[in-house]
């Protein structure tokens, strides 16, 4: 039961941080995959996907930040779909 708050709060706390850089990552890499079929290179898209947004550059630990952010959202939100346990009564 501990496990299962536990994890709740992680993942309630985690996952609002978690969901912008994880959509930008995903939206951008997606996009600038279908451009580059109709030979569009919009360099610009291909920086933001890897975490230079110009005025500010996360280049250097955007890619781990991104990982461990998804790692703890995928492992908290199993630990929600597992089934609790409930405790044994003592009459």
């Amino acid at each position: 039961m501990r496990l299962h708050r536990l994890s709740r709060k992680v993942h309630r706390l985690i996952v609002p941080i978690a969901v912008a850089p994880i959509v930008v990552v995903a939206f951008s890499g997606a996009l600038y995959g279908t451009l580059i079929n109709f030979n569009v290179e919009w360099s610009w898209l291909l920086k933001m996907h890897t975490g230079n947004f110009g005025f500010i550059n996360f280049q250097p630990f955007y890619s781990p930040v991104l990982g461990v952010l998804t790692l703890v959202v995928a492992i908290s939100g199993i630990f929600l779909l597992l089934p609790r346990r409930h405790p044994v009564s003592r009459e």
